[in-house]
């Protein structure tokens, strides 16, 4: 059996709970769900990257890029995806903003699978993204 290994870069800060940033186990990365939260600075709060869907979905997927690349995975390797936006409103400029980030990193199809789903995030936040990946 393969061991479970916790994945944490080190531009995330220690999570606010009894879980890790991402889990790899054999050939498979599990991210935990990832905000738009700039790189940590130690000894601060962790600060989001601004107000809007647009700073915070591209760090946001900067921080899920981080964990992949930690745990050896890119977005090639990415199977599905999960988006939590807290806003139905935001559905249509997210998917601008993630098709767009998508194009500029050259990900070739197929793309990932892909569930939108609409939750409460703590103050300030607007969009949360988790991604599982097989590698190999």
């Amino acid at each position: 059996m393969s061991e479970k290994i916790a994945i944490t870069p080190a531009t995330h800060t220690a999570p606010p709970a009894k879980f890790s940033h991402g889990v790899k186990k054999g050939n498979i990365l599990q991210v935990a769900g990832q905000v738009g939260f700039l790189p940590a600075v130690e000894g601060q709060a962790p600060t989001p990257a601004g107000p809007t869907l647009r700073e915070q979905t591209l760090q946001t997927l900067a921080n899920v890029k981080a964990v992949l690349e930690e745990g050896g995975a890119s977005w090639d390797d990415v199977m599905m995806m999960r988006v939590y936006l807290t806003d139905t409103a935001h559905f249509a400029e997210m998917n601008a903003i993630y098709n767009s980030y998508f194009d500029e990193q050259g990900l070739g199809a197929p793309a990932s699978a892909r569930t939108t789903v609409y939750v409460g995030l703590p103050a300030g936040l607007l969009i949360e993204i988790d991604a599982l990946a097989v590698l190999g």
